[in-house]
């Protein structure tokens, strides 16, 4: 199945206790895009970009088969920019700078050739413009997944419910399904989400791994033990891009394949935050992937005696 990706491509610049970065590569549809790649999913990105953003950049996306036919640039504009520094713990960060530029005036342009797309991953965006893109398909994909965050339950409330409402996977962190459901047990959390409109739930815990929901069906994965953690920027996107990849490359939709969707996901993103931005990423092969895989299957495979 072909995944259809719409986020942001952008400029990060990025302050750990571990060092610090220029303008680096970013955005969630990059992290998506090239994690798609690693998959072999056939993948298109909807973004906008200025006349400031490189042309090997665009090159690189191109060589990894991600169509770019509707990544827009505007000539006379500046890219979208974020600069942040996370504190020790690496759970927390303080926004520097935000310069949304090209951004603000985004009006996605589907291409012909992804409007057949058979899943249509929704990144991080105003929820009107997610919605925007639903309203732009010639038909409706077989999947949509949703990602958003706490911004946008505090300033467009009214309009994201319509946008959930359409939504078959909604993707959020424990902070913000607890505030979208007004609910402290992610449990209760879910099933209030559920009725909001999705059919399944994913609510990520960071450093504690990720919850599938589905009905009364619960699965839950750990995040692997990692030696070096240098950077979480884009790690939630890499999951959603491992997911959804999943999803598309085995052309099947229920919930057996999204708990495995689930462990790509997380393997994925396990790569992220071991360099800055999409350093590490994009470095990954094919076979790193199953040698990570494995390991999530051995840190996650017991057999226990009941007597």
């Amino acid at each position: 199945m072909k995944l259809l990706v719409v986020g942001s491509v952008a400029f990060d610049a990025i302050e750990t206790p571990f060092g610090k970065t220029d303008k680096i590569l970013g955005g969630a549809a990059t992290y998506i895009g090239i994690t798609s790649s690693i998959l072999g999913v056939k993948s298109g990105i909807v973004s906008v970009v200025g006349g400031d953003f490189p042309q090997e950049y665009l090159d690189m996306f191109t060589n990894r088969d991600v169509n770019i036919e509707g990544l827009e640039v505007v000539k006379e504009g500046k890219t979208f920019f974020w600069a942040g520094k996370y504190h020790n713990d690496l759970n927390t960060r303080d926004t520097l700078a935000t310069e949304v530029n090209v951004l603000e005036n985004f009006d996605p342009k589907i291409p012909d050739s992804m409007q057949d797309a058979e899943i249509l991953l929704l990144g991080n965006l105003h929820p009107g413009v997610q919605l925007s893109v639903l309203e732009k398909m010639n038909k409706r994909p077989k999947l949509v997944i949703l990602d958003t965050m706490n911004f946008w339950m505090d300033s467009a409330w009214d309009i994201l419910m319509d946008m959930i409402a359409k939504t078959d996977v909604i993707t959020i962190n424990d902070e913000e399904a607890r505030q979208l459901s007004g609910e402290y047990s992610l449990v209760k959390a879910a099933k209030k989400i559920h009725t909001m409109g999705p059919k399944y739930v994913i609510i990520k815990k960071g450093e504690h791994g990720a919850l599938l929901f589905h009905d009364n069906n619960v699965f839950a994965i750990p995040a692997l033990p990692l030696e070096e953690v240098f950077d979480p920027t884009g790690a939630g996107d890499t999951f959603a891009g491992g997911f959804a990849a999943y999803l598309a490359k085995k052309d099947k939709i229920d919930f057996e394949t999204m708990k495995s969707a689930l462990i790509v996901g997380s393997a994925m993103a396990s790569f992220t935050v071991e360099k800055f931005g999409t350093e590490r990423i994009q470095e990954v092969s094919e076979a790193d992937m199953f040698s990570r895989l494995r390991q999530f299957k051995e840190l996650t495979t017991f057999d226990v005696e009941l007597q």
